[in-house]
Order: C-alpha cells, then structure tokens, then sequence
C-alpha cells in the first residue's frame, strides 16, 4: 500500500479540526490518526499542543463522553481499561469510571434475562456475562443474589 503524501500544516490541521468535528479524540488516538499525514513529528506535536491551548483537544472531555457512553453496557472496571487503551492518564480514567456499579449490574441483568436464575449453572453463565462487562466479584454476588430473590 502507497504512503500518504505528507499535508501541510495547514492541511493538517484542517485534518484535525474534522476529525474533531466528528467526536472527542484523546490526544494519543488523535496524534496516532495524524501521524501518517505529518511531515515531521515536530510538527505534529506543535499542532497537537496547539489544539490543546485552544482547548480544542481534551483528554478530560474524552474521557468523559466515551465514560458516558460506555456507561450503559460496562461496568467500571472495563470503562477504565478502555481509557486507558486510548491513551487517557491514569488519574483521569480512574475519575470518570462510574459508581454505582450494582444498580448498573442489576439494570444490565434485567434487560438480557427476564426470569431468575434456577439453577447453579444458569447463575454462572450470569456471572460470566457480568464479569465480561467488567463488574467486579463483589458486585457480581450482589447483582445475583438480589436478582435471584422472588
């Protein structure tokens, strides 16, 4: 496959402000986007600093959309894990990962299965898919034993 023909700055700051325009990046998912298209990495970290003065890039609102969005699904363990996989500082990933993770568990629970658990197995496959969303154990035990009750 053909390299990219490096833009000018200008071009690639336009690149930016639409990939921008489109959602929140992370700084890391944004530089790594842009690096084909940079005709220097100099310059590519001057554009980025740039955006971020202007507060145009943040990691900080990043990490609060893509927290809200996966909010639904996951739990906070997997939430953080997937911050940090694009690049967001630790401190910021553990800011944004949710509380109130059985309230989410339970309401997780009652969506995908409409009647209770009957057997130990059934239990363990629910156990499972909660793990997988990243809840922790403790949560896990609670969603399911409340869940379990008539």
């Amino acid at each position: 496959m053909k390299e990219p023909e490096p833009d000018t700055p200008a071009q690639l700051k336009a690149r930016a402000l639409r990939f921008l325009m489109r959602r929140e990046h992370s700084r890391t998912e944004l530089a790594r986007k842009l690096a084909p298209y940079s005709p220097s990495p100099e310059l590519l970290e001057n554009l980025l600093q740039d955006l971020i003065q202007k507060k145009q890039l943040s990691d900080e609102r990043y990490a609060e959309a893509r927290a809200h969005s996966l909010s639904r699904k996951y739990g906070a363990a997997r939430i953080r894990q997937d911050l940090k996989a694009h690049g967001v500082a630790d401190a910021l990933a553990e800011r944004f990962s949710p509380r109130g993770d059985l309230e989410k568990a339970r309401a997780i629970l009652a969506r995908k299965y409409r009647a209770p658990a009957t057997t130990r197995e059934e239990n363990a496959k629910r156990a499972r898919f909660l793990q997988s969303r990243g809840f922790s154990y403790d949560t896990i035990r609670s969603a399911l034993v409340v869940n379990d009750e008539p």
